[in-house]
């Protein structure tokens, strides 16, 4: 109780000489920080909602327009033809506007208008254009007549734009409807190379009697109402019905995997590479959010659809019954870190300001240093993402629904990611084959619970500085994942230089804050709901031919027993949390005299955010 009270921002105490309120500043002000923070990133999304609406056009043609419109009409050139003029006497009757500014006011009224009739047939003009698709089927050096008028019209359209990571989603084409006949004439051409002769036969048959019958037509019906309101009345149907309706075991199945650039390697030192490669990513969802990003142009002319980039960080598919469903969030501020076999919650996010690449190094070491054991269940526990579906949805719903099991598997499945330090070395060896083989299945499936294969990837980072992805497939397709990857390890994955024996860099311009100490630590215990099994041994009904001494020692046992996680058939224990927040102290990070290696011996900014207790288990 004594902790709850110390978790209240605001309360009071009415005595005998009045009320006295008693305030909580430090909470105060980070209930204040969170909400300004949630504020500017309310207004970025507004911002960059309105670029995208009035894009190609910018918010500075409407202010040139309006006056344009307003110096035209003082000096006697009226741009409007007679409208300015007759909406003077309206807004000075309705709005009470007296002269001039009703005049004024006309012309920015009326150019406003005229604005939005422009942007609205720009944008009209730019759907048409890429509605275009004949140059895809054109040969290079050979190109047609209408594709080079097209292609004219489409470097003019879109010159010097400057277009956002989703400036061109509504202008982007629908995707086509083909007729039955069409789409039936093209299944039979892909079923040629599979079938016999007698079975093509039966399968032409088979399609004429599916074309005669009202069947086809009704199907067809429904699919071009879908069209009139779904810009691509596919996607949302492949996701459900191929992806999240499966019941077999993702691992493998779905999950596909990422290998590191073989023939470079940064550094061998396990925390930097990881430190650096998750600040590259870090800085890859920060473009994303706010939009900084252009989109991929085939040809620097058509643009790709950039939807699915929404949810490449923050993601996690939440198993069900029946069928799964994708949690994303807007926002976070950690990952989730595994390391022989215990998980940890690691702050990427401190002040106003995201950490640094030294700085993650720091807490990332500090997790390698750990050698605390992980607690009965822990290290088992990624196992049940491996498994069917449903097993591991019937899991989720009999242990993780309430208390420290809902907290723990929330501070996963909340992650921007999931960083995977393995134990393991993995390398690429010419004269070995069977290193790479083994390299590639480690990505695939590790040993089937060092993986959290629910996340929409997890970043694996080998003990010898090798490094790898597993991304799962519902939440998009392989490209979207192939960027990323190429941009984290082509682009920014350059640690340092020699002189720092393989350590990332610090930031000589910008200053670190003092170290902070540790805050309380919160260590939460959760008691399922008395059940019959679980009431104290002398309120239970006797049972005949039981002795009371026997029901209580075997009703100790049960509280005693300790529940492991298994990948068949879960017999969960209950999670317990441990918070520690501290920041890096990273003054010595990189002196050789500092004691405990490079980064001295230092608190760090994470926490312990998973641990089985093996005492008031539920009992299945």
């Amino acid at each position: 109780m004594a902790e709850a009270h110390q978790a209240v921002v605001f309360a009071f105490n009415i005595t005998d000489q009045g009320v006295e309120f008693e305030f909580d500043h430090d909470a105060l002000l980070r209930v204040w920080a969170s909400g300004v923070r949630a504020y500017k990133k309310w207004y970025a999304r507004f911002k960059n909602r309105l670029r995208n609406g009035i894009y190609p056009a910018k918010p500075s043609s409407l202010l040139t327009m309006m006056l344009v419109m307003i110096f035209a009409t003082m000096f006697g050139n009226d741009l409007s033809f007679g409208y300015v003029k007759q909406l003077n006497p309206l807004l000075v009757r309705y709005l009470g506007v007296v002269p001039p500014h009703d005049t004024y006011a006309s012309c920015a009224l009326i150019a406003c208008i005229l604005w939005l009739l422009v942007v609205l047939i720009y944008k009209l003009l730019i759907g048409q254009m890429l509605a275009y698709h004949g140059w895809m089927y054109e040969a290079r050096g050979r190109v047609s007549r209408p594709t080079k008028v097209w292609a004219v019209l489409a470097k003019t359209l879109l010159r010097n734009r400057r277009p956002g990571l989703f400036s061109f989603q509504n202008s982007l084409p629908r995707l086509p409807l083909p007729s039955v006949g069409d789409t039936v004439r093209r299944y039979l051409v892909s079923m040629e190379p599979l079938l016999g002769d007698e079975e093509m036969l039966e399968m032409r048959r088979l399609a004429a009697e599916f074309q005669s019958t009202g069947i086809a037509r009704k199907l067809q019906f429904y699919l071009r109402l879908k069209s009139w309101w779904a810009p691509n009345y596919v996607s949302d149907w492949w996701e459900e019905f191929v992806y999240l309706y499966s019941r077999d075991p993702i691992m493998v199945n779905s999950n596909y995997y990422a290998v590191d650039a073989i023939f470079v390697r940064p550094t061998r030192v396990q925390a930097a590479r990881a430190a650096n490669v998750s600040w590259a990513m870090l800085q890859f969802w920060r473009r994303i959010c706010r939009e900084e990003m252009p989109p991929i142009l085939l040809n620097d002319t058509v643009p790709l659809c950039s939807w699915q980039y929404e949810r490449q960080f923050a993601t996690t598919r939440i198993p069900g019954e029946e069928r799964d469903y994708l949690m994303h969030l807007n926002d976070t501020r950690h990952i989730a870190v595994f390391h022989s076999g215990r998980f940890y919650k690691v702050y990427f996010h401190y002040g106003n300001r995201w950490l640094e690449p030294c700085e993650l190094e720091a807490q990332f070491q500090r997790i390698v240093d750990d050698k605390s054991p992980p607690a009965p269940g822990e290290a088992e526990l990624a196992a049940l993402t491996a498994g069917e579906r449903k097993v591991w949805a019937r899991a989720r719903k009999d242990f993780f629904r309430r208390g420290v099991n809902k907290t723990s598997l929330d501070a996963v499945e909340r992650a921007a990611f999931v960083l995977v330090l393995d134990d393991e070395e993995a390398d690429y060896d010419p004269k070995d084959d069977s290193k790479l083989d083994h390299f590639a299945k480690s990505l695939l499936h590790g040993n089937g619970r060092n993986r959290w294969f629910d996340k929409s990837f997890s970043l694996i980072v080998f003990a010898n500085g090798r490094i790898g992805v597993n991304a799962e497939h519902s939440w998009a397709d392989a490209p979207v994942m192939s960027q990323l990857w190429e941009e984290a390890v082509i682009t920014y994955d350059i640690v340092c230089d020699g002189s720092l024996q393989g350590h990332t860099e610090r930031p000589r311009a910008q200053p670190h804050p003092p170290p902070v100490g540790p805050q309380r630590r919160l260590s939460l215990r959760h008691r399922q709901p008395a059940s019959r099994c679980h009431r104290p041994a002398e309120r239970r009904r006797p049972s005949p031919g039981r002795p009371p001494a026997v029901r209580q020692r075997r009703h100790e046992a049960l509280l005693d027993e300790p529940r492991r996680v298994h990948p068949a058939g879960p017999a969960a224990g209950v999670l317990q949390g441990q918070r520690r927040r501290v920041l890096p102290d990273l003054r010595g990070l990189h002196d050789p005299a500092v004691q405990g290696g490079p980064h001295g011996d230092r608190p760090v900014l994470h926490q312990r955010v998973v641990r089985v207790c093996s005492r008031y288990g539920k009992r299945r």
